[in-house]
């Protein structure tokens, strides 16, 4: 019913960037809010960063000041810049969508839809 297909994770070198984009597709009825998650190997999966359907945002004391979350709302896309990255922030990162679903005219409740990750690797 709902698809999140992320791209743009790959090798870096620290101190570089990287931009991660997560579009949502399928039977959407409206999206609340859109966020970055990453789960680094042996930790568990914790928090990056989200968006509202306006502008609110926050964010994971560990990537304040480096790293950014957007959203397009009439692409359904989120995105995350990533600046000044550190080893430490080598992870799978998932995109998250919390939306409602149309469904043969009905509307759902709102729910959770998770991408399947993309690596980020920082090293050198």
């Amino acid at each position: 019913q709902v698809q999140l297909v992320e791209s743009g994770g790959g090798l870096v070198q620290p101190g570089g960037s990287l931009m991660l984009s997560c579009a949502a597709s399928g039977s959407i009825f409206v999206i609340n809010t859109m966020g970055w998650y990453r789960q680094a190997p042996g930790k568990e999966r914790e928090l990056v960063a989200v968006i509202s359907s306006g502008t609110t945002t926050n964010y994971a004391d560990s990537v304040k000041g480096r790293f950014t979350i957007s959203r397009d709302n009439a692409k359904n896309t989120v995105y995350l810049q990533m600046n000044s990255l550190k080893p430490e922030d080598t992870a799978v990162y998932y995109c998250n969508a919390n939306l409602r679903i149309t469904n043969g005219g009905s509307i759902s409740r709102s729910m959770d839809f998770w991408g399947k990750g993309t690596l980020v690797t920082v090293s050198s």
